[in-house]
């Protein structure tokens, strides 16, 4: 057992404050949506775009708007609860098939859920069935993680967050709260995972992972909310505990020490953390560097990582956008793409060096 003087926790990050750092100009590519939260890329052009409230949409390579996709599950649509990820089966082009993430229940029995379903360029969905929902309910509307990803080996990655009043159960093997969980793109349990009493569970210890991005040497990050500072880019591990919340770099909303350490003997330590909080959502690797949502900062926040891995210095893009950024993706076309909060809105593209 370690731990760090209580003096530490309220230090400035290891890492310099971000450069404000030139970049491309951006570029509108649709605009008048409510609170778009993901983006994915069709493999004839264009794109789908989820919106929180629960609405799916189709956006031409002309950058048309279509009216909502119908077939949506309902969504429960409250707080941060609503309608999350929008990603593509590997084989989208030869089969069609799609999953949502989503906030599903009602406001005393809610989680994270998955449904598959078909698009092939309709009006609706085709045979739209859920396919997995936390085991765990919970009558909180937030911290749902929500964030799906596919592995090399054709399983998906679900994050999944703490529920917030229920942070103690990130450290319990056999909940789903807190944790990524491996599935099969069936939504059933996939062979391998670590913990033979919780078949679903890649790893643990987490608050609300809200970025999620699979490199292309098959390599797993996802960023994640602290509470007052001790937001964090990890690399994730399967069996691997990422310490939520028995160690930490932060403070609780009340002031307070969530825990008085920062460091302890089987967990996890941060590839990066960030102290004030940017609160990191959208997450893109891109020639080594890790773009990341910021909300608070309402820009797109690089770490820049040197030949060893290690995260060396931060640059902040994009500040003229001046809006919550939810969403960030590497195009097909090398671009860097971006979702955007706000009265009106927004996806954007910008090159990036």
């Amino acid at each position: 057992m370690r731990a760090t003087l209580n003096t530490a926790l309220i230090l400035v990050i290891s890492l310099s404050l971000p450069a404000t750092s030139r970049a491309n100009a951006v570029e509108t590519i649709a605009e008048g949506f409510e609170q778009p939260w993901s983006v994915a890329f069709l493999p004839e052009g264009g794109y789908l775009v989820t919106e929180l409230p629960g609405r799916l949409r189709h956006v031409a390579a002309d950058g048309t708007v279509s009216a909502p996709i119908a077939g949506v599950p309902d969504v429960y649509f409250k707080s941060q609860g609503g309608l999350f990820d929008v990603v593509l089966h590997p084989n989208f082009a030869e089969n069609r098939t799609l999953y949502l993430t989503y906030a599903g229940g009602s406001p005393h029995d809610n989680g994270t859920a998955i449904t598959r379903a078909e698009w092939r360029g309709g009006e609706a969905l085709i045979n739209p069935t859920e396919i997995f929902r936390v085991s765990r309910r919970k009558d909180t509307p937030v911290h749902y993680g929500g964030r799906l990803a596919f592995l090399p080996d054709g399983t998906m990655l679900l994050t999944t967050g703490d529920g917030f009043s229920y942070r103690h159960e990130s450290q319990e093997i056999t909940s789903q709260l807190g944790k990524t969980l491996r599935m099969n793109d069936d939504g059933s349990a996939a062979a391998g995972n670590p913990f033979p009493e919780a078949p679903y569970v890649w790893s643990y210890g987490h608050r609300n992972p809200q970025g999620l991005t699979v490199t292309a040497t098959g390599e797993v990050y996802l960023n994640e909310h602290g509470p007052q500072g001790g937001d964090e880019l990890n690399r994730i591990t399967p069996g691997a505990n990422y310490g939520w919340p028995a160690i930490c770099y932060c403070l609780d909303y009340t002031g307070g020490y969530v825990t008085p350490y920062t460091e302890w003997e089987g967990m996890e330590q941060p590839e990066h953390y960030w102290r004030p909080s940017i609160a990191p959502s959208g997450l893109a690797e891109m020639n080594g560097n890790f773009y990341n949502g910021a909300l608070v900062d309402q820009e797109v926040r690089r770490l820049n990582v040197d030949a060893s891995g290690k995260v060396i210095s931060q640059d902040a893009l994009f500040t003229e956008v001046a809006a919550r950024v939810r969403d960030v993706r590497q195009g097909p076309d090398g671009w860097l793409y971006f979702t955007v909060e706000g009265d009106n809105g927004r996806l954007l593209r910008a090159r990036v060096e």
